[in-house]
Parts: C-alpha cells; sequence; structure tokens
C-alpha cells in the first residue's frame, strides 16, 4: 500500500462537486471555504492508517474511496465505500479520533476538499446546516457499514461483487474504471481466482465487460438483476435520510445556492435546519414566516 502523501494544494477550492459541501447555504459555504485545501485523489493514496490519529477529513469531489479493516497478517476486507455523497473521517463528528480502519483512493478521479480535523469540530459546535448535514450523513454511512456486514456474511460473491460494481459505477461517473482483480478480491474478502470466475460469468451474461485492469459496464440492469438486495436497501436509506425533491418542491427556503444531492444517482435536495423540519411531519416556517 502506497504512503500517505501530505501535499496539497493552497489555492482556494472553486464551488464543490462534493454534495454535502454543496447544499450548504452559501453563507455556511463561503465561511469555511477558506478552511478548505485541496489534494488529489491519486490510486491508493492513503487518506486514514488504521489505528493513527485523524488529523484531517476530506470531502471527496469525485472518485470512490475505500474503508477497509486490516487484519494483523496484512489481509484486509472493504467495509464501505465513499463518492462525492459523502466525507472520510465520520469518526470525528462522532467524538473519536482515532481512525478504526485504513481509508484509501479506490477509484481515481480528481481531487477532494481537506479539511483539519480542529476547524472540523470547530465548525461542528455551531450546531448549524453543517452539524445538521454531517449527522444525516453519519446515521446514513453506519447503515451502509450494517448492511455491508451482512451482506459479507449472507450474499453469494457473485452478488456482493455485483453489488460493488454498481456502488462504484454511481460514485465513478463513469462506464469504465480501474479495477484489477485482485483488488476486487481484497475488497469483497476473497480469493483472486474466485473474483476471475465471478466477473468472467458477469462478462458472458453481457452485464460488464472485463478488461485489462479495467471494468466496464455494457449493461446496469442485467447487473442490478443480479446484485442483491443490498444496493436498494441503502439507497432507500439514502432517500430517508435527504427527503426527494417531490416532497420539498413547494417550499420557499430552499438552502441557499439550490443544490442538488445526488448520493450515487438518486436525485435528493437538502435543506437548511433554519428553514424546514427533516422529519417524518410537515415543514416548520421559521418566526414570522409561513409554512409551505
Amino acid at each position: 500500500m502506497a504512503k500517505v502523501h501530505p501535499t496539497r494544494s493552497t489555492h482556494p477550492p472553486a464551488a464543490s462537486r462534493n454534495k454535502l459541501l454543496a447544499a450548504l447555504p452559501k453563507a455556511d459555504y463561503a465561511r469555511i471555504s477558506p478552511l478548505l485545501t485541496t489534494v488529489p485523489l491519486t490510486f491508493k493514496r492513503i487518506l486514514h492508517k488504521q489505528g493513527s490519529r485523524i488529523d484531517t477529513v476530506y470531502f471527496p469531489n469525485g472518485g470512490v474511496c475505500s474503508v477497509t479493516n486490516v487484519m494483523s497478517d496484512g489481509r484486509m476486507v472493504e467495509v464501505a465505500t465513499i463518492g462525492n455523497e459523502g466525507m472520510v473521517g465520520i469518526t470525528i463528528f462522532l467524538g473519536g479520533e482515532i481512525a478504526a480502519g485504513e481509508a484509501f483512493v479506490q477509484v481515481p478521479d480528481g481531487e477532494a476538499l481537506a479539511m483539519s480535523a480542529d476547524n472540523f469540530r470547530r465548525e461542528l459546535d455551531r450546531h448549524g446546516p453543517f452539524y445538521d448535514l454531517m449527522s444525516r450523513y453519519s446515521q446514513a454511512f453506519q447503515a451502509l457499514i450494517m448492511q455491508s456486514t451482512a451482506c459479507n456474511s449472507l450474499h453469494t460473491v457473485e452478488e456482493r461483487a455485483s453489488r460493488w460494481l454498481l456502488m462504484t459505477h454511481d460514485r465513478a461517473g463513469s462506464d469504465e474504471f480501474q479495477l484489477t482483480h485482485e483488488f476486487l478480491g481484497y475488497m469483497l474478502g476473497v480469493r483472486r481466482p474466485t473474483v476471475s470466475l465471478v466477473l468472467g460469468t458477469l462478462d458472458k451474461a453481457g452485464a460488464i465487460s472485463n478488461g485489462m485492469k479495467k471494468i466496464r459496464i455494457v449493461n446496469r440492469e442485467r447487473l442490478e438483476g443480479t446484485a442483491c438486495e443490498c444496493y436498494d436497501v441503502v439507497r432507500r436509506t439514502f432517500e430517508r435520510l435527504f427527503p426527494p425533491p417531490t416532497r420539498l418542491e413547494n417550499c420557499g427556503k430552499l438552502s441557499a445556492n439550490g443544490q442538488l444531492f445526488r448520493p450515487w444517482r438518486f436525485s435528493l435536495e437538502i435543506l437548511s435546519h433554519d428553514f424546514c423540519s427533516l422529519g417524518s411531519g410537515p415543514c416548520q416556517p421559521p418566526p414570522g414566516g409561513t409554512a409551505c
């Protein structure tokens, strides 16, 4: 595994392609923008080493990051993936400071916006829209890990590989992405020959094109038909925590930049906590205002 690379840009970041940051009201994003620096997401770049102190959190603008659990003999298995719908370092939000797993770049695509853990904590202490977004994301991330744990124990390698490919396809922003059989074996916790057999089967079924160190999604519907239920379970969790536009379309108090929140390919909108209730009840108007 590659070493941690501290190199980062000092240039002010442009408008973020990270969906969490893009969902912030303009004033909130303008306030935290000077605290963000850009870092390249190169293949296998380690963001957090397992057991080390987390000094920086990352908001990917693209690509896919993986969180794995590494055993004492060097074997590893993936417990979660993160794209531009989320952030790397949610442990800080939960009050921790030591990385429980190893986080690294799985599919390179562009850069991430980095923020020091201290600045992240200070922003959380405001208990504003930033805090609310991180709170809901932490719930979604926990659900993702729980579902992945069940999936790894109960579903076939073919089902799990299909789910993994679908999630990566959603985050990668391209039908083709870099992937070796050995690397996918690490992620699924199986041997390379097993991965080669499964990918060969999906190739023959016309779902994917299994190339040299690359995978191309050819027929997404067929791949969805092979995947286990876990893909949809996690999707529905994100939809519940981040209400869909149909419920919010009449609200006149959307987050200031009106950004769409699309964890993977699901179109969702975020509201600032100052304006609307995100619970199961009706929209709550601000003082002196009117309901949606």
